[in-house]
């Protein structure tokens, strides 16, 4: 292995010896304040000589001065960077031509602090603690709006992100809603965020659609559904959804060929709501019989037998078997490496409780674009580590066979 190269050995012999007698440097702190001094002498230099360029001759040459332009004092600004504010004297033109390259112009930030304050701001720290943890490690004064404004610098990204062509055709996608607080005209209402999360037909998992409504309801998934379609999705071959009213209706008007799995889960939980505590052992024995069956046929005999036993007792449980039975059953036609994918919302329901762990520490968000930012960003963070379906080569052949009339060699390429 390569020895690494000193810095000493890349400085002129003595000069860090004398920068350290100069500025008297005894601790870290020392260090910190020296280095902000000499970043903000060197930016100045490198202004002086940019301005230098701008107007063809060197300050006090003026005999090869051949401009009308000149040099007219400097404008003080503070930037803010890793070692704390750091003072400088931006150098003027008379005409005002001269537009710095080193410091734009609007330019208040170097060394990357704006992207540390967007990383904090990613893992789920409140403006507040960003101020204090910044104030603490660099001595820099932040406003809780000067950081909305440094993560406003994300939007433009998040709105590209949002409307980005998607694949053409998803083996599967999952639908699910999660609601935060968020303040609006002074009060704190739920707002429903719309997440749909696809499955390619190379077994990559990807989060198609994120979107910030009013309470869940089927209109706006229809809406939504209808933006996945004019994003290039032509046509989704397995659905996995809640038991939102209305939302298979939402499905089927904007891709009729697709088989709706309603989560077996959410079914089994709504119907335990209904069930005495002394019956729940049994009754949920009894239960798993119906969603564990090899066939829909033994499915449907289990249900039958389940309703004969338990109906009279908890008739409204029982009704909503019978009621949904179509989607509840769509997932008996499949192998069981498809089955497992499709019969509970799982999958983005565990994608949700991830959201939440960085969501957790906000009571209530100041707006639906502070929300947007923080979920986007934790996306970010989640979907980094996403690797393909385990066995997806199995279930892709599976899928071939099942789907080979709608899918064609351009979708999984």
């Amino acid at each position: 292995m390569a020895k690494r190269e000193r810095t000493s050995d890349r400085l002129p012999e003595g000069w860090l010896e004398g920068f350290i007698e100069a500025y008297d440097i005894k601790n870290a702190d020392d260090i910190k304040e020296a280095l902000k001094d000499l970043i903000g002498s060197t930016l100045e230099c490198m202004m002086q000589a940019e301005l230098d360029e701008e107007l063809g001759y060197a300050k006090w040459d003026s005999q090869n001065k051949k401009t009308d332009n000149s040099r007219n004092g400097t404008t003080p600004k503070t930037l803010r960077s890793e070692y704390g504010e750091i003072k400088i004297d931006v150098p003027r033109d008379r005409q005002g031509e001269y537009e710095p390259r080193i410091v734009p112009k609007y330019q208040r930030e170097i060394d990357g602090l704006d992207n540390q304050i967007i990383s904090m701001y990613a893992k789920g720290m409140s403006t507040r603690d960003i101020a204090e943890h910044v104030k603490s490690l660099y001595g820099v004064e932040l406003s809780a709006d000067l950081i909305c404004r440094i993560t406003d610098k994300i939007l433009p990204e998040i709105r590209e992100w949002q409307n980005r062509p998607l694949k053409p055709l998803y083996a599967m996608m999952f639908f699910d809603a999660i609601h935060y607080p968020v303040r609006t005209e002074g009060m704190v209402q739920q707002r429903a965020v719309y997440l749909a999360i696809g499955i390619d037909l190379n077994g990559r998992s990807d989060v198609c659609g994120l979107w910030i409504g009013e309470t869940e309801s089927s209109k706006y998934w229809l809406n939504c559904l209808n933006e996945l379609k004019n994003r290039g999705v032509r046509d989704i071959l397995i659905c996995s959804v809640d038991g939102l009213t209305g939302f298979n209706e939402a499905i089927r008007a904007v891709y009729p060929k697709t088989d709706i799995q309603r989560c077996i889960v959410h079914q089994v939980r709504n119907s335990m709501r209904f069930v005495s505590y002394k019956d729940l052992k049994e009754y949920t024995a009894d239960m798993k019989k119906i969603y564990k069956a090899p066939t829909e046929e033994a499915g449907r005999a289990q249900l039958d037998v389940f309703a004969e036993k338990w109906g009279k007792k908890y008739p409204a449980a029982i009704k909503s078997w019978f009621d949904h039975w179509i989607e509840l059953s769509t997932f008996f036609k499949y192998p069981p490496e498809i089955r497992r994918l499709i019969y509970t919302t799982n999958r983005i329901e565990n994608f949700n409780r991830r959201l939440r762990r960085v969501t957790k520490t906000k009571s209530a968000y100041p707006s639906d674009t502070a929300l947007l930012k923080s979920l986007y960003l934790a996306i970010l963070d989640i979907t980094e580590k996403w690797g393909s379906v385990q066995g997806w080569h199995s279930i892709l052949g599976q899928l071939m066979i099942l789907f080979n009339d709608r899918i064609q060699p351009s979708d999984y390429e």
